[in-house]
């Protein structure tokens, strides 16, 4: 009976469910690959001597969806005034970003994460960097961002959305501006935090303007580009 114990707990560990980096004998190792991974992403992001501004969104949003145009607008216009343009480098939203930039023919950065599905690199970037992990990679888009833009997107936007907000109200970074593109998307959203966050002393009623919800480009670069190193 013991014999078999130890066999069902060696065969626990050796057959996991998923084909995810989570093995035991492999710990130390992968601590190697994350350090590695920081250094070359610091490396290579440090060499931009110019304010980025991060925009990210869904990357199933379409090519002929409005919010696509509006996104490669926007990034054109902020690569004209000689901003840098980060973003996840995938495709939908991550890609009209890339795209605007690159065919304004400023800096346009993709920081692409390997993924089972959905996320393959599109091809207007000029400053690619890929990544093994998550918040590697987030820690590269918070640190070199002047300012963040969230269009419409699913989890990994809120995720980026939240945590910014959050680093920006305990005062772990310097407040950068933080657009909400698209009134009736985020509408619900906004009227959340307001109503529940707030409303119940969760947050601080200051902690609203931590953020702008805007429909218009123009609104959006006058914000981001008056409030950058504010």
């Amino acid at each position: 009976m013991e014999q078999t114990d130890k066999n069902d707990r060696r065969r626990v560990v050796r057959e996991p469910k998923y084909n995810l980096d989570n093995t035991i004998v492999g710990d130390s190792w992968r601590m190697f690959r994350i350090m590695a991974e920081f250094v070359d992403g610091f490396d290579a992001m440090s060499t931009i001597e110019i304010p980025a501004v991060t925009i990210y969104g869904s990357a199933r949003t379409p090519k002929n969806n409005p919010y696509y145009k509006k996104t490669e607008e926007l990034a054109a216009k902020l690569a004209g005034a000689g901003y840098g343009i980060i973003t996840g480098g995938g495709p939908g939203i991550m890609e009209a970003a890339n795209k605007g930039a690159f065919e304004a023919g400023g800096i346009s950065i993709g920081l692409n994460i390997s993924l089972p599905h959905e996320q393959q690199a599109n091809p207007y970037t000029n400053f690619p960097l890929n990544f093994k992990y998550f918040f590697v990679r987030k820690v590269m888009l918070m640190k070199y961002s002047s300012g963040f833009v969230a269009m419409p997107g699913g989890f990994g936007s809120l995720d980026e959305l939240f945590e910014a907000l959050t680093l920006i109200q305990t005062e772990r970074i310097r407040p950068f501006p933080i657009v909400l593109f698209g009134k009736g998307y985020w509408s619900g959203l906004v009227d959340w935090i307001k109503e529940t966050l707030a409303g119940s002393g969760n947050i601080g009623g200051d902690d609203i303007d931590l953020f702008r919800v805007v429909d218009d480009v123009e609104e959006a670069f006058r914000y981001i580009t008056a409030n950058i190193g504010q």
